[in-house]
């Protein structure tokens, strides 16, 4: 075999080589970490102020995570007149699932046994004494 030979071989198999890259980046599944990215940025200022109600509250809600329950006590900070609970899983949002709160200040549980392991946002959004309220906790199952 002579040089010509040798570098026309090399050059289909690099050719070759950026083919089966090319059909492998195709097939790659991309998707924004989350299907409402726009909207969710858009009302961002009212997450904001949500966020800062949360940190000016004298008595934070407690959040206790086990292997198949989360249980969260709101104290007697208020009646809790609306809310949820997601669980935001970054690498699979497949498996992300959201809960209702229910309208109490009582210990409020859910079971997440059916969650695969890993590690989840935690998002929980509420209002209470015509106030909004956000907390976002990085949990792992």
């Amino acid at each position: 075999m002579n040089w010509g030979k040798s570098i026309i071989v090399a050059f289909v198999g690099f050719a070759i080589f950026i083919g089966v890259l090319v059909v492998i980046c195709v097939r790659q599944e991309v998707s924004l970490v989350s299907k409402n990215y726009y909207q969710e940025e858009l009302a961002y200022q009212q997450r904001i102020e949500s966020m800062n109600n949360y940190n000016q509250l004298l008595e934070k809600p407690l959040i206790n995570v086990s292997e198949k329950l989360i249980e969260i006590k709101f104290n007697k900070t208020g009646i809790i007149e609306k809310g949820t609970m997601v669980m935001f899983r970054p690498s699979d949002g497949k498996f992300d699932k959201v809960f209702a709160l229910q309208n109490s200040n009582a210990l409020q549980d859910f079971d997440v046994s059916l969650l695969p392991k890993g590690m989840y946002r935690m998002k929980i959004q509420w209002s209470m004494n015509e106030k909004e309220y956000f907390l976002e906790k990085i949990i792992t199952l």
